[in-house]
């Protein structure tokens, strides 16, 4: 190896003068030293080194493979963050934008609702949904009014089962306490307790009638009332834009004036997409529901008066038969379990 670098060494004295021309230099102490440093050392081959400053200089332009492996980790930290901050900017850059649009609509619709409310502005009107709108409305205030009372019923009805089973408790105790009255209290017991059964039953009629015309309210009926308040903000919103637009195409037609109603054109055209595709879907669900409603409040109305007719008549069969034509299950007795009113 050291003769290698012997030769390599000789190789590359040759002394150039100013002129170009090849001649003798004077020796280089300094030359001289660093390659017997090269040759009684040698090169590790384990670590690289990267010279700088040329041939022959100090040690300080020796850089360790080391410390270039921290440099490289340190720039790949400063680029992720440099990453990271640009994503953050850009998402903030995404919400800023988010809140200035709707910034502009939320001021765009609150000044269409102004107008319409003066009578200063158009508004597009559907009369034929719109008296829908207000026939449902309409429907459901009196269908909860229907729900309230039969929630009190139930909860009537139930103290009054309940009083009547203690009732019958009490009248076999003192029954079997009172041997002269014995028969009296017997009899007067077991019509408590068939009163109390019939009664257990009815409330199970009741309470499915309640459960079902409280699903069609508060669910169905709630759900089309949601569709319809999109709707409406669709309608709302389409005008804002639509009133928009005319006033930009009442005015000077220069080529700033051109951009903005071609802008106003293309946001007129999305909001008038919207508002018919929520419109068609108000008009589906409002037949639906008619249908769905009939259908629910025929077989309701048919449970209800038939176990109603059954309970006072004391017709105990025709009540159980109506119990299962409706598929109601009633409650385990001995059950403790809270009534349906305390669950709700």
């Amino acid at each position: 190896m050291t003769d290698s670098i012997m030769s390599k060494a000789a190789t590359m004295e040759i002394p150039i003068n100013s002129n170009g021309d090849t001649g003798t230099l004077p020796e280089d102490d300094s030359l001289e030293q660093d390659l017997q440093q090269v040759m009684v050392s040698g090169p590790n081959l384990n670590e690289t080194s990267i010279v700088s400053g040329g041939y022959g200089g100090t040690a300080e332009g020796i850089i360790p493979t080391s410390s270039i492996k921290g440099s490289n980790m340190h720039h790949s930290s400063s680029n992720s963050s440099m990453m990271a901050e640009e994503a953050t900017r850009g998402v903030a850059v995404e919400k800023l934008e988010t809140v200035k649009k709707w910034g502009l609509n939320t001021y765009k619709c609150t000044k269409q609702m102004i107008s319409e409310r003066f009578g200063r502005g158009s508004r597009t009107v559907d009369l034929e949904l719109e008296a829908q709108i207000e026939v449902l409305r309409d429907t459901k205030r009196k269908y909860e009014n229907v729900l309230r009372l039969a929630r009190a019923l139930t909860n009537h009805f139930y103290n009054m089962v309940q009083t009547q089973h203690a009732l019958g408790d009490t009248f076999a105790d003192l029954s079997q306490k009172s041997p002269e009255l014995r028969d009296e209290f017997g009899y007067n017991a077991e019509t408590q307790k068939l009163l109390c059964k019939n009664g257990e039953t009815l409330l199970g009629a009741v309470n499915f009638f309640v459960s079902s015309i409280n699903t069609l309210v508060n669910k169905t009926m709630e759900d089309t009332l949601m569709t319809i308040k999109m709707y409406e903000n669709a309608r709302l919103e389409f005008d804002a834009y639509r009133s928009d637009l005319e006033e930009l195409s009442m005015g000077p037609r220069d080529a700033a004036a051109m951009a903005r109603i071609d802008a106003a054109q293309q946001q007129y055209q999305v909001q008038k997409d919207k508002y018919e595709r929520l419109r068609s879907d108000v008009i589906i669900k409002l037949k639906f529901l008619e249908e769905n409603k009939v259908k629910v409040m025929h077989k309701q109305l048919l449970l209800f008066h038939n176990a109603i007719s059954a309970y006072f008549a004391g017709n105990q069969q025709q009540l159980e038969q109506t119990l299962k034509q409706f598929n109601i299950k009633l409650r385990p007795p001995g059950a403790d379990k809270p009534s349906w009113l305390e669950e709700q």
